[in-house]
């Protein structure tokens, strides 16, 4: 099973009753939050499941898996998950 915002949305309503509307504006706004700490370059701390933080990652040489031709991959930055202790320990 895919755990997508709508299970997440229906599991808040479950476990709040609150309206369907309501916990949809909360898990949006959870991850608006979240998405634009990173784009602010800081990291992420969630307990007990991990940490998300942006890298930058330095442009290197590529090769076109086609045509074998060469080409340089630009650099850019990239968002990264650690998985927390206690998440790696359940799994």
């Amino acid at each position: 099973m895919t755990l997508t915002k709508a299970n997440i949305v229906n599991v808040l309503r479950e476990q709040l009753g609150l309206p369907k509307k309501d916990c949809l504006k909360i898990v949006n706004a959870y991850f608006e939050e979240i998405s634009k700490g990173l784009e602010r370059g800081e990291e992420i701390k969630i307990p007990k499941l991990g940490n998300f933080v942006v890298k930058h990652k330095k442009s290197r040489p590529g090769r076109n898996p086609k045509t074998g031709e060469p080409y340089k991959i630009s650099d850019r930055n990239v968002v990264s998950f650690k998985a927390s202790k206690k998440l790696r320990e359940s799994l």
